[in-house]
């Protein structure tokens, strides 16, 4: 999980970050539209601030939440239970987090996808709604790989809500993006998954550590190819 989350965090990078330097080369040919980059630049850093200060204080929220242990006659087994419930719903919260940043990635491919239709580019809108299901499917072991490492077995119910955020923003960017061209929304929510998948992937440092670091770091490489061979196959479409 944490390898595709390394590659996906570069690859949501380099995108959010294009259109910032292209605002400041605007600035630099032609010494206009720095409001346009005070704008984006903004958007890009508060995006980034949001999505991984956001998922830590709503995590912070849902931990104290949690029943305290009990005390009494079988405290212990009472407490080892309580112990083993908290970890399941640690994870499961963790993973539902996975897909959070997932669906805002997710979210910036429909606009993509959107954008190009609607400059009536029916062809290249096809290759990418093909390109991004090839890659899209690599991030399903991201949100289940917190879950499969702690031996948790998902409900169906939580597997569909988690499909939904997942990959349900995709089809909403798409619907956005036959009718919006705005870099600032781009940027926005490309920043946003940053910050989110940012936060996932310390709390995945910090859940790799009950593994050999042995282990970790295979798991870490194996991840980061998954993601770039799946993102060579686009761009060997020309997506």
């Amino acid at each position: 999980s944490a390898g595709i989350l390394v590659f996906l965090l570069f690859d949501i990078l380099e995108h959010a970050t294009g259109p910032v330097e292209d605002a400041i080369n605007a600035i630099r040919d032609s010494h206009h539209g720095y409001g346009h980059l005070a704008a984006i630049a903004s958007v890009y850093a508060g995006g980034i601030a949001v999505g991984l200060m956001g998922l830590l204080y709503v995590s912070r929220m849902w931990r104290r939440r949690r029943s305290p242990a009990s005390l009494g006659p079988g405290a212990m087994a009472v407490a080892e239970a309580d112990e083993a419930r908290a970890r399941e719903h640690e994870l499961l919260h963790l993973g539902m987090s996975i897909a959070l940043g997932i669906g805002l990635h997710n979210f910036s491919e429909g606009l993509a996808i959107g954008q190009a239709a609607h400059t009536n580019k029916v062809s290249l809108a096809l290759l990418l709604v093909i390109g991004f299901a090839l890659h899209n499917a690599t991030e399903g072991f991201g949100i289940i790989g917190p879950l499969a490492a702690g031996n948790i077995r998902a409900s169906w119910k939580w597997l569909g809500i988690a499909g939904l955020i997942g990959g349900g923003p995709t089809f909403l960017g798409t619907l956005l993006g036959t009718t919006v061209t705005s870099d600032l929304v781009f940027v926005g929510f490309l920043a946003l998954a940053a910050g989110a998948i940012l936060y996932v992937i310390g709390e995945l440092f910090a859940s790799g550590r009950k593994l050999t670091w042995d282990w970790m770091l295979w798991g870490i490489l194996a991840g980061f190819l998954i993601g770039l061979a799946t993102d060579m196959i686009l761009v060997a479409a020309g997506a």
